[in-house]
């Protein structure tokens, strides 16, 4: 199937601009600040690049558009990326920018409870409400065991743990907890990758056909993307408030907390931003292959390039 994108094959001039698609795998929230500081600052359009960004949602299958060619990029997790060549390694999916280098999933408690760590909320007495299926859930039941906290799918929001001082919670770092707390919850959070599950996360991918095909597009865009994310780090305000007026679900106050909190979650002591190590990597095929995920021994070398820009 022929690519809609890559329409920027057709560059010929210095006054031309290629069109490109990134597809978000959420709404406009903190998470994804760098790429549309890039926008708003003119980064994509000093690389000739005329990039629409495309919100995402509940479910957004973006691995799937990609593989697919539906878009150009696209923001997945590194776990997606390893299950999708595991099941289609015809037109493989590879990262190229990774915003989280520590990982913002988390359990969230109710702090009056006292847990001391994730295990002792396994065998609590009380409600875990988390997806069964999740590769990061799974592997917690192998390192800590069967949960005798009563297990129940998660449906999204915190009424329910608003209302039940024994109900925890899957949840993102940058959302959940700060919504609880708005409410007037006190929370305690557990990070998932301090138990030793920590995929990359927020990852900006495409196929290896278009990287093949389109290298100078591919810097331009990463060169740009790497500019936005210095921006917003920097200072999120101006995105914030964009954002905040395409997410009517968040307030300013929220935008500027989560960005607040990720902030050390995307600045890590040793890794320049953006950037991927083939240990971490290897690291996550032998965890998801522990797990029965994946069949096949994936090589790091297919999943992630680095791309000079």
């Amino acid at each position: 199937m022929k690519s809609l994108i890559f329409s920027f094959a057709l560059l010929c001039s210095v006054n031309s601009f290629a069109k490109i698609t990134l597809a978000l795998n959420w709404k406009p929230e903190p998470e994804f600040g760098g790429f549309y500081q890039a926008q708003l600052s003119g980064y994509f359009k000093e690389q000739h690049l005329d990039v629409e960004i495309l919100p995402g949602g509940s479910g957004t299958p973006t691995v799937q558009m990609l593989a697919n060619d539906k878009v150009d990029f696209a923001v997945v997790s590194a776990d997606e990326i390893i299950l999708s060549q595991d099941r289609n390694s015809k037109n493989k999916v590879k990262a190229l920018f990774a915003v989280y280098q520590k990982a913002p999933y988390i359990v969230m408690t109710h702090a009056e409870r006292n847990f001391k760590n994730l295990k002792e909320v396994f065998e609590s007495e009380g409600t875990l409400s988390i997806q069964s299926g999740l590769p990061y859930y799974q592997y917690l039941v192998k390192k800590l065991g069967k949960p005798k906290v009563h297990v129940v799918p998660y449906l999204g929001g915190v009424a329910n743990f608003l209302s039940d001082k024994n109900f925890s919670q899957q949840g993102f770092l940058t959302t959940e907890p700060l919504s609880a707390e708005k409410a007037g919850a006190k929370v305690k959070n557990f990070l998932i990758a301090d138990e030793g599950f920590n995929p990359y996360l927020v990852v900006v991918a495409t196929t290896e056909n278009n990287l093949k095909s389109h290298p100078d597009i591919v810097k331009k865009l990463l060169k740009a993307i790497d500019k936005g994310w210095q921006t917003y780090l920097k200072d999120p305000s101006q995105a914030n408030q964009y954002m905040a007026g395409l997410n009517k679900s968040l307030n300013l106050e929220t935008f500027k907390a989560a960005a607040d909190i990720q902030k050390p979650l995307i600045e890590t002591k040793g890794a320049k931003l953006g950037s991927m190590t083939a240990q971490r990597w290897d690291e996550l095929v032998s965890q998801l292959k522990d797990l029965g995920l994946i069949k096949s021994s994936l090589k790091s070398s297919d999943l992630f390039e680095t791309v000079a820009y």
